[in-house]
């Protein structure tokens, strides 16, 4: 089905999540059939057999591919910025989008380490969302045109996608989101960020406190959550993870901020993950409770809390080794191995 027209209202939004395929289980027995007869001990890969399978269920192939993996970034500003709740100023985002153009940032470094396309897209840095403190970040048209942004992301194809963000704030936009779909004191939720001081931690609980207070009578809906407490590039995040389930595409998300647009869509329907890894377990605030939430296993645990797409795409390169060893290792037949166990 297309996923093309922008403006969706909320209602067709709702309609997509009716829709999404499932796995393909005839695709996942031919993996395990093929892994069976791999020179190895069953089930000696561990999780890495697990991927493939997970390859194979969401592309919809017994034979899985990483032709054409891509990495998303979404970049966004925050009029939240303005409270203090981060280390830096709101212009700094552009000037990663420049860093990102010129191959200078991490993401280049390890996309091109593990040959991973990229693509970063500015959603009206110059015109930052409302202060959710005293506003809602997007009207219903706006939230819903940016989801379908998001859609258009791989309009160019992909068999593997990567999401990830760029934006100063948004790790007090991930927290507000969190804390009204989860509930707890915002404390719970919030984290340093790009590495804000005790007062700048402070400011930063205060905002989302005072976000969940303007936006109270309106957060029991999931979507409502995302327009009003979150921001362009959550929604386009959101929007490209649902586009991918609807054209069989495997994700994998990002860190703290990019999984804040993951757990909108699961809280709309559990299943709307289903398609998706998380590409590792972030340093930033209460990560870790979220993914248990989501029912998400992170593939690395290395500390980081960069974002920009950095540990879904080092993920991406684990799942290249895994689909490496499955098409290329040989079989009991082809090395002349016995598969007999001796007692």
């Amino acid at each position: 089905m297309t996923t093309q027209p922008s403006g969706l209202p909320f209602d067709d939004i709702r309609r997509l999540f009716t829709l999404m395929p499932g796995p393909d289980e005839q695709a996942v027995a031919q993996v395990r059939a093929r892994d069976a007869d791999l020179t190895k001990p069953r089930g000696s890969l561990g999780r890495l057999e697990e991927i493939v399978e997970w390859l194979a269920a969401w592309q919809s192939q017994g034979q899985p591919t990483l032709n054409r993996p891509l990495v998303c970034i979404f970049a966004a500003n925050h009029g939240v910025v303005e409270r203090g709740v981060s280390a830096y100023p709101s212009s700094v985002t552009r000037a990663m989008m420049e860093n990102f153009s010129a191959g200078g940032a991490a993401i280049n470094q390890i996309c091109a380490t593990f040959n991973l396309g990229l693509k970063v897209f500015d959603l009206a840095l110059d015109m930052p969302t409302p202060d959710i403190t005293q506003a809602a970040a997007l009207d219903e048209a706006g939230c819903a045109a940016t989801m379908a942004f998001g859609m258009e992301a791989i309009a160019g194809g992909a068999d593997l996608l990567c999401v990830g963000e760029m934006g100063i704030g948004n790790t007090t936009i991930a927290a507000a989101i969190y804390a009204a779909l989860y509930g707890g004191p915002p404390e719970k939720w919030i984290g340093r960020g790009a590495g804000v001081d005790d007062a700048g931690l402070a400011r930063k609980r205060d905002a989302v406190a005072a976000a969940l207070a303007f936006h109270a009578d309106h957060l029991g809906d999931p979507l409502e959550v995302l327009r009003r407490v979150g921001g362009r590039e959550i929604a386009a995040m959101a929007g490209a993870i649902l586009a991918s389930r609807m054209q069989r595409i495997p994700v994998i998300i990002d860190g703290y901020v990019a999984t804040a647009a993951a757990a909108v869509l699961h809280a709309q329907n559990p299943r709307a993950l289903d398609h998706c890894l998380a590409g590792h377990q972030s340093a930033e605030g209460a990560h870790g409770e979220v993914l248990e939430r989501l029912g998400l296993k992170p593939v690395l645990d290395l500390g980081m809390r960069l974002g920009e797409g950095s540990g879904a795409a080092l993920a991406a390169g684990v799942v290249r080794a895994a689909l490496a060893c499955h098409r290329d290792m040989a079989t009991f037949e082809q090395a002349q191995v016995s598969r007999e166990i001796k007692h």
